[in-house]
């Protein structure tokens, strides 16, 4: 492991799949939390600092503040989680309204913003701006998966042919447009902790522009804290007529992630979709 000099462990504590990550008093006195990874890409830690910039600057959700970065390591103050790991009621509103309008805050394109990761995720999806939303969701998500998968042989090959045509009719499918919204793009509900106070903290985002109903989509398929987060979401920014018939082809990039990272049950759910959507 790395640490920032002079920084010394009080306990080591859950960070992800890949990366180690422990709490530590740095060499000032400040408590951090702190990840670490030997083999850790080329700017994967700074893209991860800007993402939290980016998502606090509307001021509507709390993320922690980048005390250090290196190549090897990220230092983040420390947060003292809730007791109950769990989220007050009020805290479920503010998540909503708060991921509202950091969404409404926008982005100036499809895409990664300034100073965010030019790759998406683990398998490294292209953050490269597009056009137009259909188009970005399909040539930077969807159709780069689909070659993974064959790769791979993680789908059969009628599921790969129906995610062909899931891309072709992505125009269609996508909704009416919208304008690039602020994405934390890993929102699943590990990443909403829930802070001391029983209020959200968003942690470790992959933050891109991209359409809002992604977010939502993500935190419906793993663990919203309450239906009354949705609720409370639309109360600042109602989501657009048809959305309900697009939850499920959101959640297929998600899908299709775990399927080639972690196989099993993930691939037939993808398959369901694909084979609804492109039929």
């Amino acid at each position: 492991m790395t640490l920032p000099p002079g920084a010394s462990v009080l306990a080591r504590v859950g960070g992800g799949d890949i990366n180690e990550a422990y709490r530590v008093r740095l060499s000032d006195g400040r408590e951090a939390f702190v990840k670490t990874r030997a083999e850790a890409s080329p700017q994967e830690y700074e893209a991860e600092a800007a993402g939290l910039r980016w998502l606090s600057e509307p001021g509507a959700l709390r993320t922690p503040v980048v005390l250090e970065i290196d190549a090897r390591y990220l230092a983040l103050e420390w947060i003292d989680p809730a007791p109950s790991g769990r989220l007050e009621a009020e805290g479920v509103e503010e998540l909503g309204r708060g991921l509202a309008a950091t969404h409404l805050a926008g982005a100036g394109c499809f895409g990664a913003p300034d100073g965010a990761a030019a790759r998406f995720g683990s398998l490294g999806l292209s953050n490269e701006p597009a056009p137009d939303w259909a188009t970005f969701y399909g040539e930077r998500r969807l159709a780069p998966l689909e070659q993974l998968a064959r790769e791979r042989g993680a789908l059969g090959g009628a599921s790969l042919a129906a995610l062909e045509r899931v891309c072709e009719r992505l125009a269609d499918l996508t909704g009416p447009p919208e304008s690039p919204a602020r994405l934390h793009g890993d929102l699943w509900s590990g990443n909403v902790m829930a802070g001391a106070d029983g209020r959200p903290w968003l942690i470790d985002p992959s933050a891109y522009g991209g359409h809002r109903e992604v977010d939502l989509a993500m935190l419906r398929l793993f663990g919203a804290p309450s239906e009354r987060v949705f609720d409370a979401y639309e109360e600042v920014a109602p989501l657009a007529e048809g959305w309900r018939e697009r939850v499920d082809l959101y959640q297929l990039l998600p899908l299709l992630v775990h399927a080639l990272l972690f196989g099993g049950s993930y691939c037939a759910a993808a398959e369901r979709v694909v084979s609804r959507y492109g039929a």
